[in-house]
């Protein structure tokens, strides 16, 4: 079996299960926030259930209008708010929460081996630790938090290696990038994405974050990394309960292998209005932006700021360019804090933000007016994501969004930095 069956194997009590089987599956944990979760809550009182089915296993996270931007998302917020008190559930507020998708991992809740579910399709995210986790609708998600199962097609699985080490600012982001670009935003819809080579296993856990969080743009159900001594480094610390960690079997069917050679890929940046629309960045160069973003579920992880602050330290941000960062946890806040990275930014110019979604979905902090244009390390440019719809997103990585802040021009490092 590969790496999903053997996790949906182990949670539907079947010894094995293959592509294409309907099954029940046992979930480790069920997600929600302040857009779904209100949702998810009326479906589930609409049940007719009481309480939900481990309160220590659900996780509510406020965190796309954090804090509240009007007075509609703070209904939304107390009604969530609400519910996890009345509940018990596990709930992060505002001072304490982050960009759920990085905030989950850091406080241990997801492991390795652990089917995970959430009201939002970034859920994916946690598939960097060797979890089958995967975003599902509100409905899907009230019965999950009343039963502690959901039900669901086992996926195929395509494997992708990685050759090769990575150039200099390269990163997940471009790797993930050019896999969209080259099998298409439908490339690996309802299949699970495998991800293997001498590349990933150099890559940080940052940059597996990263990768995984992108797989639904490919279509994906799930995005799985294999364990490894990088994995159990990251979770053991924070683990406060057992885990197990599957391998995919030599023998494992894949519906097909991808093989890529990345030795010479350039950083990528995803055109308007599709991930898929990818082009190296010297092909981006003469492109003028508005605003730069960088922060995010998909690159708001310290990692991803130690990047940026490489490129901002000692510069300026262009006149012309709104830049704003934003910090994936409070954790990676203090920590930008404590290395001086904050200072750095504030001193180039940039603005940085609370934790949130924000402007990742238009939503606040960095919505786009007609004809602007953004750079940033988001994980969707589609038409009017990050505001009006007449403007456009372009994605990058962080070493290629900072260079961009600083020219005023979607630009590569190297430029800002020779």
């Amino acid at each position: 079996m590969t790496l999903a069956e053997k996790i949906l194997a182990a949670h539907s009590g079947k010894d094995k299960v293959s592509p294409g089987e309907l099954i029940n599956v046992r979930v480790d944990l069920v997600l929600s926030n302040d857009i779904t979760a209100p949702i998810s809550i009326r479906e589930f009182e609409r049940l007719g259930v009481d309480r939900v089915f481990d309160p220590h296993k659900i996780v509510l996270v406020p965190d796309h209008f954090t804090p509240n931007k009007d007075i509609p998302s703070a209904i939304q917020a107390k009604m969530t708010r609400e519910f996890a008190r009345a509940q018990g559930t596990l709930y992060y507020e505002v001072g304490r929460v982050g960009i759920g998708h990085v905030l989950l991992p850091e406080q241990g809740l997801v492991l390795p081996g652990d089917v995970v579910v959430g009201a939002d399709s970034h859920t994916v995210t946690y598939g960097a630790l060797g979890a089958f986790a995967t975003g599902m609708g509100s409905t899907d998600i009230a019965v999950a938090m009343a039963t502690g199962e959901v039900w669901m097609r086992v996926p195929p699985t395509i494997k992708f290696v990685y050759h090769g080490k990575p150039r200099e600012w390269v990163g997940g982001k471009d790797l993930i990038l050019h896999t969209i670009g080259d099998i298409g935003v439908d490339g690996a819809t309802y299949m699970a994405m495998e991800f293997h080579g001498e590349a990933i296993a150099g890559l940080p856990l940052s940059g597996r974050f990263t990768m995984a969080n992108m797989a639904v743009e490919a279509g994906a159900k799930a995005g799985l990394f294999r364990v490894d001594d990088k994995t159990l480094e990251y979770v053991t610390p924070r683990a406060g309960r057992p885990f197990t960690s599957y391998e995919s079997d030599p023998d494992a069917q894949y519906e097909r292998v991808v093989e890529y050679d990345i030795s010479n890929l350039e950083p990528q940046v995803a055109f308007p209005h599709l991930p898929s629309n990818v082009k190296p960045v010297s092909q981006a160069r003469d492109i003028k932006i508005d605003q730069a973003v960088i922060g995010s579920c998909t690159n708001g992880w310290l990692e991803d700021l130690q990047v940026a602050a490489q490129i901002l330290a000692g510069r300026q941000v262009h006149p012309e360019v709104r830049c704003i960062i934003i910090p994936g946890s409070q954790q990676v806040y203090l920590e930008a804090l404590k290395e001086g990275l904050v200072e750095s930014f504030i001193q180039a110019g940039a603005v940085v933000s609370a934790p949130t979604c924000g402007p990742c979905l238009g939503g606040h902090m960095g919505v786009l007016a007609p004809g602007e244009r953004a750079i940033a390390t988001t994980n969707r440019n589609f038409v009017g994501r990050m505001g009006h719809p007449q403007s456009e997103v372009y994605l990058a990585g962080p070493a290629v969004a900072a260079a961009s802040a600083v020219l005023g021009r979607i630009a590569s490092p190297e430029e800002v930095l020779s």
